[in-house]
């Protein structure tokens, strides 16, 4: 089961912002976020049930979502934001 999932991220000095999880393979060129016009910036997703790690890449650089299930560990180590899908 598919079911759409907004995302939403506060950076209102970026040029770029992407969503990259493992739902793309981490492709940055995967899910660019559009701009809206309050300098926050958004993309709806559809997501499969489940766990779903992720960040936002703010200019090139991750950035945890303050409003994610939880922050867990990639297969890198590196520390990624968590949704629960149901």
């Amino acid at each position: 089961m598919v079911k759409p999932v907004h995302f939403f991220c506060r950076a209102p000095q970026a040029t770029v912002v992407c969503l990259v999880g493992d739902f793309n393979c981490w492709n940055p060129a995967a899910h660019r976020m559009q701009r809206q016009a309050d300098g926050s910036w958004f993309l709806e997703e559809p997501l499969a049930h489940g766990y779903h790690q992720y960040v936002f890449l703010v200019d090139g650089t991750p950035n945890l979502d303050p409003k994610a299930s939880g922050v867990t560990r990639n297969d890198r180590n590196e520390r990624v934001s968590l949704i629960a899908v149901s």
